[in-house]
């Protein structure tokens, strides 16, 4: 389905960006609140709680549902039972946008398969405020995020041609709220569901979810014209379309090493925190979702600083390419990890100061600043106008490889020492870095970057301010 501007589309009423991506901002926004606050909770609740054998017993079919994950991975302790379903969550969420970008693309339309994902996540939200739910829960938000993940990250580009330059700062303010939904969750349903009941939390991620859905229901005069187009109209591949989408899964493909040790962050990072970090603060202990906020909270912070510096770089024709972005993000993250290996070890066996997960947080915003954004726009500017949404929703594939592999990592984590562990996953996500520099000049010839707007780069954050 090519990209159709919506109704209005010319306007610029949204800090210059047409009025229909305020109403997808705001949608993502109170998506991504109950999705991560869901998320903040996910692991802690698990690996202390539902998994443990006095509790397990109350989860329906988990049994089997564990006889599964030890039949493919072996014997696993509590914790890595935990870790590894979480990896297999975080990856299958990530997965199904490939799926539900197709569907959104070939059968439903975008604006529908959105508004049954927003349906499918609500209704898993709540499913999470009981036990015996838990896995039907979970399998609900995992087909709810594959309906609405794709197509709503398609509607953006939806909403302009092909040659606007404002696509790319479109991207970025979605992106933005992301991280704005990202930054409250985990205080709202982390702390409810740390400190009064891990229900409390899950019920709060619901009606986040429920909020979104009205949001998104009122702004569909001004989304992107949504029509599925009968089989023999659509647009084909032509020729060289296949080498192009080629590139951009092998870009993908180098970013999901990046996704390995983001996902680890959300998934051993905060058991670390739990257990390695002295959170006391004038005498509080500093819940462990919080840190989750903190990562959203120096995105949000940073981000006027890198716009500023790319600007910079602009007017001095000294701005990088969006491959070389996506190379220098990957190499800051694995400083980021690499300092938290440092803490470990000037640790000497005690407490690690809370210094350092702090200082990891705001070098790994910078991280996924070049990183999150270039990628998904750059995906979304290669991909061909008829496989366009699925592309956009293949994305989250960098994802899905990213949790699956972290989720398996995560079994190191008993059994090697915790500086051990980070600077593995330094030595991990560096090694894209590295990659994304030697293959550089090929990616960009065959993604015909050359021919495009990357020729003269407008990367996300670059124009219009947030």
């Amino acid at each position: 389905m090519a990209d159709v501007n919506a109704k209005g589309a010319d306007d610029a009423v949204f800090f210059g960006h047409p009025r229909g991506l305020a109403y997808i901002v705001f949608t993502e926004a109170w998506e991504r609140f109950s999705f991560y606050g869901m998320q903040a909770l996910l692991i802690l609740y698990m690996a202390t709680y539902l998994f443990l054998p006095e509790n397990s017993g109350n989860v329906a079919a988990f049994e089997p549902f564990r006889s599964l994950f030890e039949a493919v991975f072996g014997p696993l302790s509590i914790q890595a039972l935990a870790s590894q379903v979480f990896g297999a969550y975080v990856g299958l969420v990530y997965f199904a946008p490939v799926l539900g970008g197709l569907i959104g693309d070939r059968l439903l339309g975008r604006t529908k398969a959105v508004l049954a994902g927003a349906l499918f996540m609500a209704v898993g939200h709540f499913l999470m405020a009981f036990e015996a739910s838990f896995l039907l829960a979970l399998a609900a938000l995992i087909l709810g995020s594959g309906l609405l993940k794709g197509n709503l990250a398609a509607q953006v580009g939806g909403l302009y041609k092909k040659s606007d330059q404002r696509r790319d700062s479109g991207y970025s303010i979605y992106v933005f709220s992301i991280n704005v939904g990202a930054f409250i969750a985990p205080l709202i349903c982390g702390t409810l569901g740390e400190v009064y009941g891990w229900h409390y939390g899950f019920g709060a991620a619901g009606i986040g979810m429920l909020i979104g859905l009205a949001v998104y229901l009122s702004g569909r005069n001004y989304l992107p014209l949504d029509t599925v187009v009968e089989s023999k109209d659509r647009p084909k591949l032509e020729k060289g379309d296949g080498v192009v989408i080629l590139a951009i899964l092998v870009m993908l493909g180098l970013t999901s090493l990046y996704w390995t040790a983001q996902s680890q962050v959300w998934n051993a990072y905060p058991l670390w925190l739990r257990s390695d970090v002295d959170r006391t603060v004038f005498g509080m202990e500093v819940p462990v979702t919080w840190f989750q906020s903190l990562d959203s909270l120096a995105v949000l912070l940073l981000a006027p600083l890198v716009l500023w510096y790319w600007r910079h770089q602009s007017r001095r024709n000294a701005e990088p390419g969006d491959l070389i972005k996506l190379a220098v993000g990957c190499a800051v993250f694995a400083i980021a990890f690499a300092l938290l290996g440092l803490g470990g070890v000037l640790s000497a066996g005690g407490s690690v100061a809370l210094i350092w997960p702090i200082i990891f947080h705001f070098v790994c915003a910078v991280g996924f600043l070049y990183v999150g954004p270039i990628a998904l726009a750059l995906t979304s500017r290669a991909a061909p106008d008829s496989v366009n949404s699925m592309m956009v929703g293949s994305y989250y594939l960098a994802i899905f490889v990213g949790g699956l592999f972290s989720g398996w990592l995560a079994r190191f984590y008993e059994v090697m020492s915790a500086s051990e562990f980070w600077l593995m996953h330094a030595a991990i996500v560096g090694s894209a870095a590295v990659l994304l520099v030697v293959l550089r000049p090929v990616l960009s010839r065959l993604m015909r970057l050359d021919r495009d707007l990357s020729a003269s780069p407008k990367a996300p954050f670059q124009q219009e301010a947030l």
